[in-house]
């Protein structure tokens, strides 16, 4: 590989232009795959843990490793690195039931020619929902691998042992194999007679340790090649395509002249799209400049002042998520009623890496490279766009550089594709800053109304939810009270449960834990709200009102790691806490802000964060998860609002729409509980859900006011503060 003139990555060779299967595995090693047959009843169909509605992980566990001669073992996932660690921890579950090093496993990722389907690295799934399969997938290779070392060295299985990738006689260790000496030279195949079971969390000495990030030194040298930085061989031309100025806009006229005169320049029309192509960008952008396009307009009545009227006005039909009791038989007569509305605003993803795809056609069959959390997705889009078979379209995911979910749509794959077709050539599209905030699919802006009461003893006896827009994820309360219901009008997700056609002015999707930190922001808010009412310590009211064991170990477990002093709020300190559940995950926040009420600003000066994710496979990236959900809650917290009238969005860069920065983020704590007794859950979204809630309440704590629109931003602060 080298670096041409635009410092763009050159990829040398054939060896990673499209190949198959069978030709990936005689390229990458001389040993041969291990194959096995197993029971039908007691073995793979069993490991496969089908996705609803979707197409399932596919039951051949060969689809998942592979052994080389060299004893190395190479780890196939269709799962891609986002920044989220999963290329190390999943790495660490294999080598864990291989009983090999770890710095013995290779890991393949995102590769559709490659790896096993998948339907996508989103949700917090990697871990709690697709290790268990690669789990299963690595504990039956290491029986299989044991029935034939059995076989040569002449001993039962139960008279072996197995270290670091070598299989020896229990008590004669000169009577050794290794798993590459076992596979090499013919092709394998073996029956077993029964499930192998996967290794108990005591008997870990892999998973649960903090191994290194395997992408640490590339990213941080500069290495690390992302969709964009890939030239095939030949090069790729730069392709800007124009766009509308608004949502739901149509041309009506377009004169590309101009541009078709400037030297080098390709323009191409194909159906909805006009693209200009040159060697060098800059030279597309003055080609694209040049064009003279009309467009009619067909923006909606609502602007992001009146976009949460709208969403009340015209929801969907309610959806009940959760309810027991009597809410609409309940009386007031002794009980202590509130009754409050919480707004959130559309917020953007705003990765790093913008949408990039470079898209290159050899022999008829369609290769993209792309910055993608849904590679197996966007192939079936690129062969419906194309009219190809699955076998003439491969999709690779080099590094992804930040997605939250907003990269699970990758409209940029399927135009490089296109227009990598109709030019013959290999063709770059990386979005700019402008199309990246124009396409993207944004956290929906949502209202949430909340009717509840506690009686005179501080137990909350009511609870009446309805949430517009946000949908479910996180919506069902956790706290015991009789008398409770759940109502959930339009999800995040898009399509029917989202609304009609124009219930929103664009595309939304989902975010970071999606819907979730605008319930947690509603409900812990108010949770806070009748704990200052009742007098009491905002903590032991939310400990009266529980009977979650872990989430109540949790709260015990943040309490003592902050030093929590009971008194009821506000109190003057500027104290706050928040709790949250998370793809399977507890988590409790504490915190400590200082309100300026001259200016509104807030500054988070630490933030506690008590975490029962279950088994934990790499300590020191649940860390990282940790950290990196707080510095990125405090932007959807404070800042992070899109600013839109119609179909036009009116932020096009950082310049309007402001990121948190290092000096917003606060000195961050850890605890994480022990529970080895529960199945890893998910790390990579929990901790953000409750931070818009925590410093909410430790703003009310500070200062008295109590904040119901984010994000908080020190005009609405010192709103608040006015009103107090």
């Amino acid at each position: 590989m080298s670096w041409d003139d635009d410092n763009e990555l050159v990829v040398d060779g054939p060896t990673t232009f499209p190949v198959d299967r069978r030709d990936f595995l005689k390229l990458t090693s001389t040993g041969l795959l291990v194959l096995m047959a197993v029971d039908p009843v007691h073995g793979l169909q069993e490991t496969a843990r089908p996705q609803t509605g979707r197409q399932g992980y596919p039951t051949d566990v060969n689809a998942y490793l592979h052994i080389g001669a060299d004893n190395r073992a190479t780890c196939f996932v269709g799962k891609v690195e986002l920044g989220q660690g999963s290329m190390t921890s999943l790495a660490q579950l294999l080598a864990e039931e291989l009983d090999v090093p770890l710095t013995s496993v290779d890991i393949v990722m995102g590769d559709t020619d490659v790896c096993p389907w998948d339907m996508g690295t989103f949700g917090s799934l990697s871990i709690r929902s697709f290790g268990p399969v690669l789990r299963d997938a690595g504990a039956e290779a290491r029986a299989v691998l044991l029935l034939l070392a059995s076989e040569r060295l002449q001993m039962p299985v139960d008279k072996l042992a197995v270290k670091a990738g070598v299989v020896s006689v229990a008590g004669d260790a000169t009577r050794k194999v290794t798993y590459g000496q076992l596979t090499e030279g013919k092709r394998i195949e073996r029956k077993l007679e029964q499930k192998a079971t996967v290794k108990p969390v005591e008997a870990f000495t892999i998973v649960g340790t903090s191994a290194p990030r395997r992408d640490a030194i590339e990213k941080v040298t500069g290495k690390a090649k992302y969709a964009g930085d890939i030239v095939p061989p030949g090069g790729a031309l730069h392709a800007r395509i124009l766009r509308p100025p608004a949502h739901g806009a149509t041309m009506t006229q377009v004169d590309t002249s101009a541009a078709e005169k400037l030297p080098g320049v390709r323009v191409i029309r194909d159906g909805d799209m006009v693209a200009v192509l040159h060697e060098h960008r800059d030279e597309a952008d003055k080609a694209l400049a040049l064009i003279k396009a009309q467009f009619t307009r067909n923006d909606p009545p609502v602007d992001n002042m009146t976009i949460f009227d709208h969403l009340v006005k015209n929801a969907p039909q309610g959806q009940r998520a959760a309810a027991g009791g009597d809410v609409a038989g309940f009386a007031a007569a002794t009980a202590q009623m509130f009754e409050a509305t919480y707004l959130d605003s559309y917020m953007a993803h705003a990765p790093m890496e913008t949408h990039s795809a470079v898209a290159a056609v050899e022999n008829g069959k369609v290769t993209v490279w792309a910055g993608t959390q849904t590679p197996f997705p966007v192939k079936n889009q690129i062969m419906a766009a194309l009219r190809l078979p699955a076998d003439k379209v491969r999709v690779i995911t080099p590094f992804v550089g930040g997605g939250f979910g907003g990269k699970s749509a990758s409209r940029q794959a399927v135009e490089a594709a296109r227009l990598a077709v109709l030019t013959g050539k290999p063709v770059r599209v990386i979005f700019g800053r402008d199309e990246e905030f124009f396409y993207d699919t944004f956290r929906p802006a949502a209202v949430i109304k909340i009717k509840s009461a506690i009686d005179a003893s501080g137990a909350i006896v009511l609870w009446d939810y309805n949430v517009y827009a946000a949908g479910e994820r996180g919506a069902a309360q956790f706290y015991n009270i009789a008398n409770h219901r759940t109502m959930v009008y339009g999800s995040w997700g898009g399509g029917g449960d989202a609304g009609t056609a124009g219930y929103h002015p664009f595309a939304i999707g989902p975010w970071r834990a999606p819907g979730a930190s605008t319930n947690a922001f509603a409900r812990e808010s108010h949770i806070d709200v009748m704990a200052a009412k009742a007098g009491l310590d905002p903590v032991a009211f939310r400990l009266k009102n529980l009977t979650d064991t872990r989430m109540i170990r949790t709260l015990q477990a943040a309490a003592k790691q902050f030093g929590w002093t009971p008194r009821p709020g506000p109190s003057g300190r500027g104290v706050g806490v928040a709790c949250g559940i998370d793809a399977g995950t507890y988590v409790t926040l504490m915190t400590e802000v200082a309100v300026d009420k001259a200016t509104g600003r807030v500054q988070v000066k630490r933030v506690v964060c008590a975490q029962d994710q279950g088994v934990i496979v790499n300590r020191e990236g649940s860390l990282q998860q940790v950290e990196g959900c707080i510095t990125m809650g405090l932007g959807y917290t404070f800042s992070e609002e899109i600013r839109f009238k119609g179909g036009e969005v009116l932020d096009k860069n950082f310049d309007t729409y402001e990121l948190p920065r290092f000096s917003w983020v606060p000195r961050i704590e850890a605890v994480f509980i022990d529970a080895p007794d529960i199945p890893a859950a998910g790390c990579g979204e929990p901790t953000i859900v409750p931070v818009g809630a925590v410093v909410a309440n430790a703003i009310f704590d500070a200062v008295g006011a109590r904040l119901d629109h984010l994000p908080m931003t020190p005009a609405r602060v010192k709103q608040a503060i006015g009103r107090t």
